[in-house]
């Protein structure tokens, strides 16, 4: 099984390039929804940590962002609790894929906390700071401030892009990156299987840019 970890930057369109592979996503984001709506061990473990924010089950998205808003710290304890549940959730997802050629994981801050091992293929989504922005502003109520306390938990971009084995540049425009995301499947599968990929130094053929 080859694992194939999409990152980048807030609103790069991770997400949507991990779909467009065309294998098995694990969506942290999604899988943490589910947390706060069905998990009642988290919620007590949340209501115990923020007594003064947490009031109710299902935990409320609103809640948990005044609570960061209010003090970084919080979000330290909140991602302190829910990230062993998704890594949990991650390894079961993997566990029943595995007889799968390929699968995905699009995971936040998948570097940060090293969720990911050795030899998983890291891809880079590049967007432009407009792009990226504007599709920022759209989201449901997502502050500025919000926004940059999140990217304060986050690596810098040239970092995860220095990290990265491939590089996809994201237009926005769906065709566009369809292509890349095929030049990029087809370099993986062919490297791979012909056991040209050297994991050890992180060199590849054809780094695509």
């Amino acid at each position: 099984m080859i694992k194939v970890a999409v990152v980048g930057g807030i609103g790069s369109g991770k997400s949507h390039v991990a779909k467009l592979f065309g294998y098995p996503v694990f969506d942290a984001d999604k899988e943490v929804k589910k947390l706060y709506k069905k998990n009642k061990k988290c919620y007590y473990k949340l209501k115990k940590s923020l007594p003064n924010y947490i009031t109710s089950f299902p935990i409320k998205k609103y809640e948990l962002s005044k609570a960061i808003l209010a003090n970084q710290i919080n979000l330290r304890k909140i991602t302190k609790i829910i990230h062993p549940a998704i890594r949990s959730r991650m390894n079961k997802f993997v566990k029943k894929n595995k007889t799968k050629k390929i699968i995905v994981l699009d995971i936040p801050l998948l570097l940060e906390n090293k969720i990911n091992n050795k030899k998983d293929i890291l891809i880079f989504v590049e967007a432009k700071r407009e792009e990226i922005n504007k599709r920022l502003r759209k989201r449901n109520k997502m502050s500025y401030k919000m926004i940059k306390m999140l990217k304060r938990f986050q690596l810098p971009v040239e970092v995860k892009k220095k990290k990265s084995d491939f590089i996809i540049k994201n237009n926005f425009k769906n065709n566009f990156v369809k292509k890349n995301v095929k030049n990029i499947l087809k370099e993986i599968l062919i490297n791979v299987w012909s056991n040209t990929w050297h994991r050890d130094n992180r060199t590849i053929n054809n780094r695509a840019t």
